[in-house]
């Protein structure tokens, strides 16, 4: 599909539902993303076992609705990112494990429809202000794509693939993780300055920088940046925008009037700052007027990390990062995916509701198809269900059986009903755990036991068949959706070898897996 075939599509799938809405009558989008925000990291989500203040989005939980059981499609940053945006699982990419870097090439093709695409194409306004970390096509001084170091990054050039060439007309942030170099804002396709300087904000990760570059003022820029979009914003003018934070991942940097706050050292300092920082950008939407029709998300990319927030001390005081959940971020379990998700729609969505059911961040884009009474392009989403009915009070209705689960290593795990598999005996991802009895895989009644401490795999095989068989349906057919089978980029390979796997992968598409 070229890239003016998928512009067709957009408009033919789209015509009708845009006929017959006008553009006063869309909800504004607002989706903000933190990063590394654990589940018990939000008080209202965690009141006994947290003790960091998060009144803002309490205050939006009680404006709104919490989701319960919302789970990243993955347990660590880029390939939720992918699935966010496209509504399509990473693993069906070249990226089976770990995360890009700030000079990799991009992830997401310019052919594939993105949510920004689809809104934009409804006629919303798209931007897109923080952290990327998808990919850019950077531009170098000897034609070649730029190497791991960024040394032959042309810093006066254009940026010729960033969120500007995926559906948002506007583009302000950082191109990967805080703590990756190049250190430097880029605006639209264009980087903000130039490096003339390296640093190194975060352990072994010096780079290249601007020479006023700091990593503690970023969160704030974020912040100034998307405030000043809302205000330029114009109420016959539906606007979407994709916010993401950098916080609270490392580096852990919280502003000097944060410092302290919490009692609980940086990551609790920088945790409230964030929390502030929601709370100022929706402060600027209820300003605006947007309010009653402005669907505002906030969610994180994945669990909190372990070692850079020193989880141990924040549990010895009081705090668990992952509530009641088992494991943090790069792990299958819990504690590694299930995040915070508060939706507030004063229009849409009863005040104080709670959500137990379970659903994922590939979510967005089928619930924007569904809030805007129309439907996806058949190669597009094949990951996404809509979560409307949900916002309603109403169950979630559809084909897909079960939410796929991978963690920074590449293993699986799914999710159906009550029950969960893991395709591992261990975390599958930097927590150094595994099964007591010793058994190839797990199996969890996650209804009677959320902690995920009692492995049922040997004594229910049965369950675990059938989810297994499930998985494998959702990989071979190259969606987890009705519509039509597709393929996957490359072959995707369950890593279980003691259970039989079925992967459909595509000849013209294959490309070596990534080391990064």
């Amino acid at each position: 599909m070229n890239t003016l075939l998928k512009s067709l599509l957009l408009t033919l799938f789209c015509f009708a539902a845009a006929a017959a809405n006008a553009a006063s009558d869309k909800p504004n989008i607002i989706y903000i993303l933190a990063d590394d925000l654990g589940y018990g990291d939000v008080h209202c989500l965690n009141p006994e076992r947290g003790k960091i203040a998060t009144p803002q989005m309490d205050q939006l939980a009680a404006e709104g609705m919490v989701f319960s059981d919302a789970h990243s499609s993955s347990s660590v940053c880029t390939p939720t990112r992918y699935g966010i945006l496209t509504g399509r699982y990473n693993w069906r990419t070249r990226l089976q494990r770990s995360v890009l870097f700030g000079y990799s090439p991009p992830l997401i093709n310019k052919e594939r429809v993105t949510v920004a695409d689809f809104l934009k194409d409804q006629g919303y306004n798209t931007s897109c202000i923080g952290k990327w970390h998808l990919g850019m096509n950077m531009p170098t001084t000897d034609g070649k794509p730029a190497n791991k170091a960024g040394n032959n990054v042309d810093w006066t050039g254009v940026i010729a693939d960033n969120p500007v060439h995926h559906g948002f007309d506007y583009f302000y942030g950082i191109s990967a993780s805080l703590d990756m170099p190049p250190y430097i804002f880029i605006e639209n396709d264009r980087f903000v300055g130039e490096c003339t300087v390296k640093k190194n904000p975060y352990k072994n990760r010096e780079g290249h920088a601007h020479v006023d570059f700091e990593v503690v003022d970023v969160l704030p820029e974020i912040q100034r940046k998307s405030v000043q979009y809302i205000q330029q914003q114009k109420a016959d003018q539906p606007f979407f925008m994709y916010i993401a934070l950098n916080s609270p991942h490392t580096p852990i940097v919280p502003s000097s009037q944060w410092q302290g706050k919490s009692g609980l050292g940086d990551y609790g300092d920088f945790v409230m700052q964030t929390d502030d920082v929601i709370g100022q950008i929706t402060a600027a939407v209820d300003a605006a007027g947007f309010k009653d029709n402005t669907i505002i998300v906030v969610t994180s990319d994945n669990g909190c990390s372990a070692n850079p927030s020193n989880a141990e001390v924040l549990e010895q005081k009081g705090h668990y990062p992952s509530a009641h959940f088992r494991g943090y971020k790069s792990d299958l379990w819990d504690g590694g995916h299930r995040v915070p998700f508060i939706v507030r729609w004063p229009a849409g969505v009863k005040a104080g509701s709670v959500c137990d059911q379970t659903i994922c961040l590939t979510d967005l884009m089928a619930t924007c198809a569904d809030v805007l009474g129309t439907t996806l392009p058949p190669t597009a989403g094949e990951d996404s269900v809509s979560f409307l009915p949900a916002l309603k009070g109403d169950a979630i209705v559809s084909a897909r059986k079960g939410v796929v689960h991978h963690s920074i290593a590449g293993k699986f795990a799914y999710r159906d009903g009550k029950w969960k598999l893991l395709l591992t005996n261990g975390s599958g991802g930097w927590t150094k755990e595994k099964t007591s009895d010793d058994a190839e895989a797990q199996l969890y009644d996650m209804q009677a036991d959320p902690s995920e401490q009692t492995n049922l795999y040997r004594s229910h095989p049965e369950v675990a068949q059938r989810l297994l068989a499930q998985l494998e349906s959702d990989v071979r057919r190259g969606r987890s959706t009705d519509g039509p089978e597709l393929s996957n980029d490359v072959r995707v390979n369950l890593k279980q070898p003691r259970l039989t796997t079925a992967n459909k992968s595509n000849s013209a598409t294959k490309s070596r897996r990534r080391k990064d």
